[in-house]
């Protein structure tokens, strides 16, 4: 599975920005419907932390308690496509954020996705 992420930018503090990742490919044996879809972020000089994801046969949702609120994962099954659709930023959220693809778990953690999009960056500030 190739992903390809893409809608970081320069906003405001309190903006909006939407994130895309759309996917590509398979693998032998799975579907998109056996995936988990996860976004981390990491900013620099840190870690890459966990911000949320979504399951992709019944769209349940888990965020990390920083953005729990302020940003909702969704997704688009015809396209193949989630997005992470981002309110109130603040300067804390610049990082650049990365989409995932797994099949295992924890998905809470980035030891639980098989699949890495390339990172796009998102910068708050005024």
């Amino acid at each position: 599975v190739q992903l390809q992420a893409s809608g970081g930018g320069l906003v405001q503090p309190g903006g909006s920005l939407r994130l895309s990742c759309a996917a590509s490919g398979s693998t032998s044996g799975d579907t998109l419907a056996d995936y988990a879809i996860g976004w981390f972020r990491q900013a620099p000089e840190k870690e890459r932390e966990f911000v949320g994801y979504i399951t992709w046969n019944v769209g349940s949702t888990v965020y990390a308690d920083s953005v729990k609120g302020r940003f909702t994962a969704s997704k688009d099954n015809a396209k193949k496509t989630w997005y992470l659709q981002m309110n109130s930023l603040k300067p804390d959220d610049t990082a650049v954020y990365y989409c995932a693809a797994g099949t295992s778990g924890p998905y809470d953690h980035s030891i639980g996705y098989r699949y890495w999009g390339q990172g796009t960056l998102v910068t708050v500030s005024s």
